[in-house]
């Protein structure tokens, strides 16, 4: 099969990282399933990927025992089932399927425990820390990560989504005493990317109400049209990054004048109403705000670190307002099903913006790594004929 593969000597630029190459198809084992490709796709994991940093991902994967010496990345898939491996019940060679990210050991001891697997010992991120993912003609699954499509939507909106909307839906829903309920206020940092479009449509869809932060109008503009209240413009602002140290009080004055200015343009969007959660991914130039902004006993959760992992937090708003800051990572079986059954009852957009064609996916990724934005998700054309292809009902 063909696919666009990476090789630890071309770390670096996604641009060249990424080079189409012929390479065997995978066979499914126990409880696999392999599906022929329709469209993948693009999210900013396969950056790290291309990079080799924060991890080699290929040589992590040769340290366990596992002999590729190459990575096929892509986390999200739109496909028609190929084969499938032994013990495989639940879908057959035909369907039609999306595939989530949540990838794990059924034989884990934590799994079997019925504990949440993505907080097991063998929890991964498909087509990141697993190879043949879909960047490639057939990609490898496991059964449980297997959904079915949405009839309505073409290959190329139904690869769209379920990497960043499960994610959301984790972010949103998967943390006792903190998930989203009916009138809160949630702060969508990225409002018009990937996460943020999800993030958005499943607040409003559970009777919250969505902020967006965004890099210009135009972003905010679409930020409202999938249902925020209203958005901030980030680039009306100079308080990002790393916050002077709190013994410098007059650089820390300084940060904390426009801090307070952010805040009161929030204010001017929701009243007198500070966010219960705020949607993080940025990091690094943004953590410092969050905290700041987020409601006393209410959670900055977090799932990457898009401008940097360094942040620094001022502790004094941590512990006083009992603020909660919590990392998140994946989805699992119940999230995925959840999030997938609002995409096919249509109460969820997948937000498509770019498609590219499949020789195209390292230029998607290098544009995506050096800030180049699209409005909502990227995906790679691959075995689908053309974008417009693949609805079977309205």
């Amino acid at each position: 099969m063909f696919a666009q593969v990476v090789r630890q000597g071309r770390f670096g630029d996604p641009l060249t990282a990424f080079e189409i190459e012929e390479v065997p198809v995978p066979e499914p084992g126990p409880g696999e399933v392999l599906v022929a490709v329709m469209a993948a796709g693009i999210n900013f994991n396969n950056v790290w990927a291309a990079r080799g940093t924060p991890i080699d991902v290929i040589a992590d994967r040769r340290r366990k025992g596992e002999p590729w010496d190459f990575h096929i990345g892509g986390s999200d898939a739109s496909g028609i089932v190929h084969a499938v491996g032994e013990g495989v019940e639940s879908v057959s060679p035909g369907d039609r399927i999306v595939v989530h990210p949540g990838h794990w050991d059924p034989d884990d001891a934590w799994v079997k425990g019925g504990n949440d697997p993505m907080l097991a010992p063998s929890a991964k991120i498909w087509g990141y820390n697993t190879n043949f993912g879909s960047f490639a003609q057939f990609c490898l699954a496991q059964e449980h990560q297997i959904l079915p499509k949405a009839p309505h939507l073409t290959w190329a909106e139904a690869a769209a989504p379920t990497l960043v909307g499960t994610t959301a839906y984790r972010m949103l829903f998967g943390w006792d005493g903190h998930r989203l309920r009916p009138g809160d206020l949630v702060l969508v940092w990225g409002g018009s990317g990937g996460l943020g479009t999800q993030a958005i449509q499943l607040a409003v869809a559970h009777g919250a109400d969505a902020v967006a932060v965004v890099s210009d109008d135009r972003r905010g503009e679409y930020a409202t049209r999938l249902g925020a209240i209203g958005y901030l413009n980030r680039g009306g602002f100079s308080h990002w990054g790393v916050p002077p140290h709190w013994d410098d009080a007059p650089g820390y004055g300084a940060w904390m004048k426009e801090a307070r200015r952010f805040r009161q343009a929030l204010s001017e969007i929701a009243g007198r109403r500070s966010p219960r959660i705020v949607f993080e991914h940025p990091g690094e130039a943004t953590i410092p705000t969050s905290v700041f902004l987020c409601a006393p006993g209410g959670m900055v959760v977090i799932c990457a670190g898009t401008s940097g992992y360094s942040a620094t937090v001022d502790l004094r708003y941590q512990w006083v307002m009992q603020k909660r800051l919590q990392g998140s990572h994946g989805t699992n079986d119940d999230q995925a099903r959840a999030y997938n059954d609002l995409v096919r009852e249509g109460r969820i957009d997948p937000s498509l913006g770019e498609v590219v064609p499949f020789h195209e996916i390292g230029r998607a990724h290098h544009d995506m790594a050096n800030g180049i934005e699209v409005f909502g998700n990227r995906v790679a054309l691959v075995g689908a004929p053309d974008e417009h292809a693949g609805v079977t009902g309205r």
